[in-house]
């Protein structure tokens, strides 16, 4: 999905060379906690309440991680919205990690979801056609604020089913980011191999 910025773009961001790295372990954070959540039969609360809890914390560390190898300008409002993005996400972590508990899964969860899928939906629209990463933003935000709405409706139905919306949700935004960072990565080698020729 990540393509890149043309170069005829005159407000283009340059993103660093190794953003594939952040947007690649995003990718394996994501996709452990899916299949975790996918071959995980029976999880207790607590055993939801922490895994859910490290899934968000590192995505939210990776996302701080992220902020300046995107190429946004320093002090940028994008830049600061990333960064909060990630800030929020790792306080959801915590809390959910710290205070197991369906409804607190299912409501500071989804809280933390939606105002980080709203960030990278808002980040996506706003660098359109200048960051390599526009498209992914917006589709990580509709992924994002899709479970964050579902989260709410499975809290009755207890741990595997809170685990299974997220899980879902994970999964398929770990394979969104691993094609975006396997692209960046194939980008980056042949960028570094025309600078040597």
């Amino acid at each position: 999905m990540t393509l890149p910025v043309s170069p005829r773009t005159a407000t283009a961001l340059t993103a660093a060379a190794d953003l594939w790295k952040p947007v690649l372990v995003r990718a394996a954070v994501a996709l452990a906690f899916g299949a975790v959540t996918v071959f995980w039969a029976a999880p207790s609360v607590d055993g939801m309440g922490w895994t859910g809890g490290l899934y968000l914390l590192a995505t939210g560390v990776v996302l701080i991680w992220s902020v300046k190898k995107t190429g946004l300008p320093h002090g940028a409002a994008a830049a600061k919205t990333l960064a909060a993005a990630g800030a929020v996400l790792t306080g959801t972590g915590a809390a959910v990690g710290l205070l197991p508990g369906s409804l607190v899964f299912g409501t500071v969860g989804a809280l933390g979801l939606s105002l980080a899928g709203a960030a990278e939906l808002y980040l996506g629209l706003a660098t359109r056609g200048r960051s390599v990463l526009a498209r992914d933003w917006i589709a990580s935000g509709v992924i994002g604020l899709g479970t964050a709405v579902a989260l709410p409706f499975f809290i009755d139905l207890g741990p595997h089913a809170l685990l299974g919306v997220a899980g879902g949700g994970a999964i398929i935004g770990g394979v969104l980011w691993t094609l975006a960072g396997l692209t960046l990565r194939h980008d980056a080698r042949g960028d570094s191999a025309e600078a040597v020729n």
